[in-house]
């Protein structure tokens, strides 16, 4: 199980703080690409993943158990 956490406006876009993935293991572009799916208007392709509190690739593979939090483009000065 993959653990994803949401904030900013994906917060508000997925009425969810965190939720459970029922999956062993899949990259973190599969990841983007459930996410779009799953909550049309997601933008997957300007949010950013953090895995285990780390910045991640596309193409980094995220493994049951691990903690992953999407990160929206922050804007402000």
């Amino acid at each position: 199980m993959i653990t994803v956490n949401y904030f900013a406006r994906l917060r508000e876009l997925t009425g969810k703080t965190k939720e459970t993935i029922e999956r062993g293991s899949m990259t973190v572009q599969e990841l983007l690409d459930w996410a779009e799916e799953t909550y049309p208007g997601f933008g997957k392709d300007t949010v950013h993943v953090a895995v285990n509190e780390e910045y991640a690739l596309k193409e980094d593979v995220i493994q049951s158990g691990d903690n992953c939090a999407f990160i929206p483009p922050v804007s402000g000065g």
